[in-house]
């Protein structure tokens, strides 16, 4: 099977945790075994990834650079996260397959000026911050701030991707045999000047879930895993009893009410890759993919809601 992967940005630093590189290098750790155990169960691989409390670090480093006049855009954000999170992925890939190539590309992303994405941000990115923390910000930096929780995190445009641009070097490589680590945090937002059909960056992050979704489905790629901090879907999210989903179609996921700025993307990207292919997609937990996919762990997504088989683990090869 061919099959792309991604990463949420919260599975490699989680809820709480302080934004150090070797909190994120035990996780990328974790996702490595994962990932590994899909390519020696014999299956093509192609990893995307999030960037959010990536993207929001670099955004409050520069925010607060005295020797900037101005901080750095997100679109240039993103383009580094995607170096920094595409590099402790292929290291870690790198040293579990060894018979394999692995490549990260800097991957840009075209998307509408229109999209009214840009008049409503949801995206979260950056750290938690209690209501007075987030008063002061809103005021001092213009920021738009939203629940999360039991606390308040910046919330950015996430406008849908319409064009991937990298995507012919992505078929070339997975036709040779290489694991390719693309599109991560939904790709660089450029946006077409309508005057002179230049690309230029645009102030967000695209939506990371349905760029993963569009690879999978412009790549002809027979499943779609979304891995992440959570173990399922849930049928009753928020409540005292919420009930996880293990197998799931499109049309009950969507009936669903979920988070905007987290898992409601997650499951709109699975339900429109279904629909739109007839493929298999999963939601569920970081530390087993190849159990998402199997149809053990998290929730399984196709058109009938069934389960389904395909070839087995090779946990003791990773481990």
């Amino acid at each position: 099977m061919r099959i792309v992967a991604a990463l949420g940005g919260n599975a490699l630093l989680q809820r709480g945790e302080h934004p150090d590189a070797d909190i994120q290098l035990r996780h990328v750790h974790e996702a490595g075994l994962s990932l590994a155990e899909l390519v020696l169960a014999g299956h093509e691989l192609v990893v995307t990834h999030g960037n959010g409390p990536q993207v929001g670090l670099l955004a409050l480093e520069s925010a607060a650079d005295a020797d900037l006049t101005a901080p750095y855009p997100l679109d240039l954000l993103g383009a580094e996260t995607q170096g920094l999170i595409g590099s402790l992925l292929v290291r870690e890939l790198r040293d579990r397959l060894p018979d394999r190539e692995v490549a990260a590309l800097v991957t840009h992303t075209e998307v509408d000026p229109g999209d009214p994405a840009f008049d409503h941000p949801t995206k979260f990115i950056g750290q938690q911050y209690t209501p007075e923390q987030a008063q002061r910000l809103a005021a001092e930096r213009g920021w738009t701030l939203a629940p999360d929780g039991d606390s308040l995190r910046r919330t950015i445009p996430s406008p849908a991707p319409a064009r991937i641009l990298e995507l012919p070097v992505v078929r070339t490589l997975l036709a040779a045999g290489d694991v390719v680590v693309c599109a991560g945090g939904g790709g660089v937002p450029l946006m077409r000047d309508p005057a002179t059909e230049r690309l230029r960056g645009a102030e967000a992050v695209v939506d990371k879930d349905r760029t993963a979704a569009l690879l999978a489905e412009q790549l002809d790629a027979d499943a779609l895993l979304i891995l992440t901090d959570v173990p399922h879907v849930y049928r009753r999210f928020g409540h005292s009893d919420p009930g996880p989903l293990t197998h799931t179609t499109p049309a009950e996921l969507r009936s669903l009410t979920l988070p905007e700025g987290s898992m409601g993307p997650k499951a709109e990207a699975a339900a429109s890759f279904v629909e739109r292919t007839g493929g298999l997609a999963g939601i569920g937990p970081l530390d087993d993919a190849l159990g998402i996919l199997l149809g053990t762990a998290g929730t399984l997504v196709r058109p009938d809601g069934a389960g389904v088989t395909v070839p087995g683990r090779a946990a003791d090869s990773v481990r």
